[in-house]
């Protein structure tokens, strides 16, 4: 399994296409050679070809949450490796999707999946609403995801400064709710806050704001197990565990809130950014099942 790169950018060296058959210039293939020879050696060591190493294949909840705070952890220190995002993957990926996590997030142009968590092509199934509500279409393509593509694990993915929260608050402390279809994404956020209490100081205080946003991705979580037997089922015998993680906009980094279903060991760290070893690359990803 394996994927990403929102940005669409490839670190990978080009091919010159130079005609090894000039025979009157004998040091010219020999110049050539060496140089692009360089160039090859530069561009990997400066972070990243665009293709992804030989590395085991995700099967586990486990493995794929490990794989994802690699990325981060990549991410934050400024090391993507801009895996699965070359043409030979464009390519394989022709006949079929293998994704290793179902990525349901807000829709906010700063929390790009592929991008904070340094994926390619094909690593994730992602769906995607304004402040990550759930309707019947995000509930079907979370269990296609998990079903017909077999992926082991579920993220719901939240941020700070979340405008939908904001909004929602808004509208219970003031009386005013928003026109149009907005008003649904507030009327679905509204219980979330209602849970957690209604605290008119969250509009001011950073840190209230966020107790509220994080309860947001764990009423998320709970709504999309509860009213999932699909979902619900596979986190029960093992197959798929769900997470929810806040993204922080401005440090890059992604927090642990809440999860449901065996994440090995792996499941108890909260700071995923601070993680040493995230910037040993994928292949440390054999290391979650020991």
């Amino acid at each position: 399994m394996g994927g990403v790169g929102g940005d669409g950018v490839g670190d990978g060296p080009g091919r010159d296409g130079v005609d090894d058959g000039a025979s009157e210039n004998g040091g010219v293939s020999a110049g050539v050679s060496a140089g692009v020879s360089a160039g090859v050696s530069a561009g990997v060591s400066a972070g990243g070809t665009g293709q992804d190493e030989q590395v085991p294949e995700v099967t586990t909840p486990a493995q794929a949450w490990h794989r994802l705070r690699q990325g981060n952890a990549r991410f934050v220190a400024g090391r993507r490796e801009h895996p699965n995002q070359d043409v030979d993957r464009r390519t394989q990926l022709a006949a079929g999707q293998n994704p290793f996590a179902v990525v349901f997030g807000c829709s906010d142009s700063r929390v790009a999946a592929e991008i904070i968590f340094d994926r390619g092509l094909g690593d994730l199934f992602v769906v995607r609403t304004a402040g990550h509500v759930v309707d019947t279409g995000v509930l079907g393509s979370i269990e296609f995801g998990v079903t017909a593509l077999g992926t082991p694990l579920i993220v719901v993915l939240g941020h700070d400064h979340c405008g939908a929260v904001v909004a929602t608050l808004k509208a219970h402390l003031t009386g005013r709710v928003p026109g149009g279809f907005v008003r649904d994404i507030v009327e679905r956020v509204g219980p979330s806050l209602i849970t957690a209490g209604l605290d008119s100081a969250a509009l001011t205080d950073e840190a209230a704001l966020d107790g509220l946003i994080e309860e947001h991705i764990r009423h998320t979580c709970d709504f999309i197990e509860e009213r999932s037997r699909a979902v619900a089922d596979r986190i029960r015998d093992g197959a798929c565990a769900i997470v929810g993680l806040s993204y922080h906009l401005d440090e890059g980094r992604v927090r642990l809130v809440c999860s449901s279903g065996d994440l090995g060991d792996l499941g108890d760290l909260g700071d995923l950014g601070d993680l040493g070893d995230g910037l040993d690359g994928d292949r440390a990803v054999e290391r979650a099942d020991r």
